[in-house]
């Protein structure tokens, strides 16, 4: 970790790493638990998604005393997460929860190290061997064949997770990451309307219950919960921990909605995972 601590001090950073790891999966647990049923609209789970976070976080902006009205600066970043949301939950309508946390990693991480590469970062050759194993994971879980996900599905996918890894990018250094996070959500408010012209609420009880549940659990306090706990930790933990949001999304399709992991799936994410994992390894 990145400062000493006492074993009582270290063990209460390793619980909230884990509960902010555990709120990660949980999103693309509780979307693909909801659009699993077709009564289910994709875009208006989203729009509740987002609304709801927006709500909570407008609570304890308020509690806490921070600005709570977006700045012009905050509109890339109110766009990039509006994208992620509506692209990620329309993904869900078609494929697993654990192929879908999958791609939406590998793309993340694709896109934050094309980014720092353009900007000039030398990758390495343990970086670069990295790279070449995690997109050859990626291009076999998506060659065709009966555990490939829908291509239209992975690519709305790939598409969220390039939103989210801009997303990240935006917000590094920027500073008050709390506060950023309170005003991109309240950003997104009016952009919920507009959601709703183009495909009007349509959610059962329970989806209602996940949609609340991802916004205002698993996003809202879930994303707070990790600036609190990113500068507790060393960066190379920070990097390899990630490495267990799909494994543990995998672990609760399983055991939550039934999901079953076949072999391909399995190597796949070795691959992939082991991909990233040299990645970021050589960042740190």
């Amino acid at each position: 970790m990145g400062t000493s601590y006492d074993s009582t001090q270290a063990l209460r950073v390793i619980g909230l790493l884990a509960l902010t790891l555990v709120a990660f999966a949980a999103n693309s647990l509780l979307t693909r638990a909801a659009l699993t049923d077709p009564a289910n609209g994709a875009l208006s789970f989203a729009g509740v998604r987002l609304a709801s976070g927006a709500l909570v976080l407008l609570l304890i902006g308020t509690f806490r005393g921070d600005t709570l009205l977006p700045r012009r600066q905050d509109a890339p970043a109110i766009a990039a997460l509006f994208v992620y949301a509506a692209a990620f939950s329309l993904s869900y309508r078609a494929m697993s929860a654990a192929s879908g946390a999958l791609i939406l990693f590998a793309v993340v991480q694709v896109t934050m190290l094309a980014v720092a590469r353009a900007r000039g970062m030398r990758i390495g050759a343990l970086g670069g061997a990295g790279v070449i194993l995690a997109m050859a994971g990626l291009v076999w879980l998506l060659l065709p064949g009966l555990q490939a996900p829908p291509l239209k599905a992975a690519l709305l996918m790939a598409l969220s997770g390039v939103a989210w890894g801009v997303y990240s990018l935006l917000g590094q250094g920027a500073g008050e990451p709390t506060g950023r996070t309170i005003r991109n959500f309240i950003g997104t408010l009016p952009l919920v309307p507009a959601v709703f012209l183009i495909a009007p609420p349509s959610l059962t009880g329970f989806g209602w219950l996940m949609a609340l549940l991802s916004g205002g659990v698993a996003s809202a306090l879930g994303y707070m919960l990790w600036y609190r706990v990113l500068p507790m930790i060393a960066a190379p933990l920070a990097a390899s921990a990630q490495l267990s949001v799909p494994l543990i999304t995998a672990l609760g399709g399983v055991l939550f909605l039934g999901e079953t992991l076949g072999l391909r799936f399995v190597l796949a994410s070795v691959l992939i995972l082991g991909g990233i994992y040299l990645t970021s390894k050589r960042r740190a």
